[in-house]
């Protein structure tokens, strides 16, 4: 069983996709999960939950996709927010330049294009943060139209089915990947099509241990008949997470509690958060963010108190926090707009991200 030849998938026969296609439409009528952002077609929905189903479970998306609907029904809506607000509500789901660019991508959308979605690739390819998976999906999904959707899911999925021995991290593979959707995606029923090889993914075809017994397309999966399926997709390992140690201040002024913006650039970029500095090495833990708030602020603090260490991974690097509790001695009269003391009741009413979370829930 030779490995099948990625670039020659205009060879496929007409019989073996009209097969394929039956199969898995056949399959995913039968079998698909309920989605709030399946019970209407709706180009806006589809957009909204595939950039939140981004590197994020489907039952960590449904309470938020609910909640940003409920506040941002439309894209008009939407592009009238506040980033704050919009932030405030993807408080939790991580990755925010997503939610940044939803807002811009909103925005853009009712400048140029009056409030409605584009139909074609081209435009929606013009639209912040939408690439050629989210524009596939749109496409297929909420406009019935035969565009491929092509993500780390129905890469692996295609690995298996057409035994490719390309590495699914290279811009390359992903790009004939894309050619081979176009190829095999259903003229008459994209939508279902398209949204099988997804389920497909995430329920049958899974990164380990895939279950075969119970797989539509098992009967064509060259993978399967070659006894390899848990051998793809070739993917290069990740490098290491580089960790930094980060030290996080708990300042108190009566029941209120510190707030600082992070910069407009870098890492969560204009989120909320504790205080927090990068600690040095030296064995001084915690004299880091004192003289952080010391040289930014003018607040004179207490020595720190040890309170409680956590950590979070991103991905590109890991954070290893640890909080210290501190006394407000002093601080200065300039009024910095990008501090706020704000009572723990409050706090819901600001962006702050997952990792400042897991540190606030110890001390509520």
């Amino acid at each position: 069983m030779g490995a099948y030849k990625i670039n020659d998938w205009q060879n496929l026969k007409t019989e073996d996709i009209n097969e394929l296609q039956h199969a898995l439409i056949s399959w995913f009528e039968k079998n698909h999960r309920q989605m709030p952002w399946r019970e209407t077609i709706n180009p806006y929905y589809t957009w909204i939950s595939e950039v939140m189903l981004q590197q994020t479970r489907v039952d960590t998306v449904i309470p938020y996709f609910l909640r940003f609907i409920d506040k941002f029904p439309t894209v008009k809506q939407l592009a009238k927010a506040d980033e704050e607000e919009v932030l405030r509500l993807w408080a939790g789901l991580g990755y925010y330049s997503r939610a940044k660019n939803i807002h811009r991508g909103a925005k853009l959308i009712c400048e140029v294009y009056d409030g409605k979605i584009p139909e074609n690739q081209k435009e929606l390819l013009k639209i912040p943060g939408i690439g050629s998976y989210t524009a596939g999906a749109i496409l297929s999904i909420a406009y019935e139209k035969p565009a491929a959707a092509v993500d780390g899911n129905v890469m692996r999925v295609f690995s298996r089915l057409f035994l490719v021995y390309k590495d699914i991290s290279e811009g390359s593979t992903k790009k004939e990947m894309e050619k081979l959707g176009e190829a095999v995606v259903s003229a008459t029923n994209p939508s279902a099509f398209n949204q099988g090889l997804m389920e497909l993914g995430a329920l049958i075809c899974t990164p380990n241990s895939p279950k075969c017994s119970s797989c539509p397309l098992s009967f064509i999966c060259r993978a399967r008949r070659a006894g390899v399926q848990e051998s793809l997709p070739v993917k290069k390992k990740k490098e290491a997470v580089k960790s930094v140690n980060m030290e996080l201040g708990l300042l108190q002024k009566g029941d209120k509690v510190l707030l600082t913006k992070r910069p407009p650039e870098g890492l969560l970029a204009n989120l909320w958060a504790l205080p927090a500095v990068e600690g040095t090495a030296d064995g001084n833990a915690g004299r880091s963010i004192v003289l952080e708030l010391q040289e930014s602020y003018g607040i004179e603090t207490s020595d720190p108190e040890p309170v409680v260490e956590k950590s979070h991974v991103f991905t590109h690097m890991k954070w290893n926090m640890q909080l210290f509790r501190l006394k407000l001695l002093s601080m200065s009269d300039i009024d910095y707009p990008e501090i706020q003391w704000v009572s723990l009741k409050e706090m819901d009413q600001y962006a702050i991200p997952t990792a400042f979370l897991k540190v606030i829930k110890e001390i509520k």
